[in-house]
């Protein structure tokens, strides 16, 4: 049950749509109406400049630390460091699948990292720093989000066991799914790069 309520603490928090607020804010509009419309730091940047993508930033990790805070040590402190894995697996599912949008949510890209940092500061910054390197090795946003809870899944699995593993590998998996079409299209060349090669 305690497992149960941490993810339905983390799934709340998550359905906090930051580029939402954002976009609204800004323009008046729904982000899902700007630029690729999915709801997230990227597409708000691109759209409506560094400084508002960065505003999105700092709310999703913000929404993510309200999580994994109130169930590591306030509701749920038995439950040790897992308690920071099952509210940040919420947060993702609250903030991909929010169901006031009808569970039309964004990528949960920053969530995730936030999350893995949170769980393990280290281990988390590595992850984020891999994909970060992966981004800019091959220029596509998709490639550098599967990495970071990818590289996770080892360390994570032998130093902390199963069950955090596992949520672990239920990250790696949501962000496969949502990223899948993005990575399909980088395959054929076709996915919009960050950067062009000279």
């Amino acid at each position: 049950m305690t497992r149960f309520l941490c993810l339905l603490i983390g799934y709340i928090c998550g359905c906090f749509l930051t580029a939402e607020a954002v976009a609204r804010r800004r323009t008046g509009k729904g982000a899902d109406t700007l630029g690729s419309g999915n709801p997230g730091m990227a597409n708000i940047a691109s759209t409506l400049g560094v400084g508002s993508g960065l505003a999105v930033l700092c709310g999703d990790v913000l929404k993510t630390a309200l999580a994994c805070g109130l169930c590591r040590f306030l509701f749920f402190p038995g439950l040790g460091q897992a308690a920071v894995l099952y509210a940040g697996l919420g947060a993702v599912l609250g903030h991909n699948f929010p169901f006031w949008k009808r569970f039309k949510g964004g990528k949960g890209v920053a969530v995730t990292c936030a999350a893995l940092v949170f769980f393990s500061p280290l281990g988390g910054v590595a992850s984020g720093l891999a994909g970060l390197l992966a981004v800019v090795l091959t220029g596509y946003l998709p490639v550098g989000a599967v990495v970071i809870p990818t590289v996770a899944l080892v360390p994570v699995f032998w130093f902390y066991g199963m069950e955090d593993g596992l949520l672990v590998a239920a990250l790696a998996v949501i962000m496969l799914t949502r990223h899948i079409d993005g990575l399909a299209r980088a395959v054929h060349g076709q996915e919009k790069r960050v950067w062009r090669r000279p």
